[in-house]
């Protein structure tokens, strides 16, 4: 599930400990907070085209947490004293080289448990066009599936998907806003 590998980490990031409501009561390296199981914050953001198939990413093998495993489009803590908005700003430069962020919408919200990594995540979705820029020490490939083909990838045991994508998923699909940014992403 989340196998490690230590040939790439950013253990020093700083990051918030949050309470059960999600309310800031500290601060710790995200080693730290990793090794000791401490509630914290996220952004996954699923990014479309504009034909309504949403971009996976390979994780990089050089990734300390899921090496190899398919992941949402982009995701990333958020940094101590940032907001979950400027998170996903920040990731989505990062991680894809987009800056155009006009269409950025909140999906909703996971609560912090064993299959989020104990992260509360706040999910987002994106409109863009196919020509991203993957960060290399991040992402081993990006893959653009339809929903079909992506809903093939999630029956199929043999395919290393995250837990947290498949929450984060989920949380789209049960979303009244993701029904609706289908609709338009596919007009």
């Amino acid at each position: 599930m989340n196998e490690l590998n230590t040939s790439y980490s950013t253990d020093h990031e700083l990051l918030a400990i949050v309470d059960e409501h999600d309310q800031v009561i500290g601060s710790k390296t995200r080693r730290e907070i990793h090794h000791e199981g401490l509630r914290h914050r996220a952004v996954h953001i699923l990014v479309f085209d504009l034909s309504g198939h949403v971009c996976l990413q390979k994780r990089s093998l050089n990734k300390d947490v899921n090496p190899g495993a398919w992941d949402t489009s982009a995701a990333g803590h958020v940094d101590f004293g940032e907001s979950y908005e400027i998170a996903a700003v920040r990731e989505l430069r990062e991680e894809l080289g987009i800056s155009s962020i006009e269409s950025l919408i909140s999906i909703g919200r996971l609560d912090a448990c064993e299959q989020t990594g104990w992260e509360f995540v706040q999910v987002f979705a994106i409109k863009a066009k196919r020509d991203l820029s993957p960060a290399p020490e991040e992402i081993e490939m990006l893959k653009w599936v339809s929903l079909a083909e992506l809903g093939r990838l999630l029956d199929d045991d043999a395919v290393h998907v995250t837990r947290s994508f498949r929450r984060v998923w989920d949380c789209f699909k049960a979303s009244e806003l993701g029904p609706a940014f289908l609709a338009q992403a596919c007009d």
